[in-house]
């Protein structure tokens, strides 16, 4: 499955978070951004948690792009 990656976000960590992400990343040979992914999604799926449906705007916005 291929994401659509075309949201930014941007938040601060504590430095022992962020080389602790790093060294994750590099031992999976993985990004920063793919190393996230991968734990949010294995978390989400652990837990059962589900995203809650697009905005009507949102949906809007991104079948405009798909026509692109």
């Amino acid at each position: 499955m291929t994401a659509d990656k075309n949201v930014s976000i941007s938040f601060r960590v504590s430095s022992r978070f962020k080389l602790l992400l790093e060294a994750a990343a590099n031992r999976e040979h993985r990004s920063q951004t793919n190393m996230l992914e991968m734990l949010l999604f294995a978390h989400c799926e652990q837990n059962r948690i589900e995203p809650p449906s697009l905005p009507e705007k949102a949906k809007r916005a991104k079948r405009k792009g798909d026509r692109k």
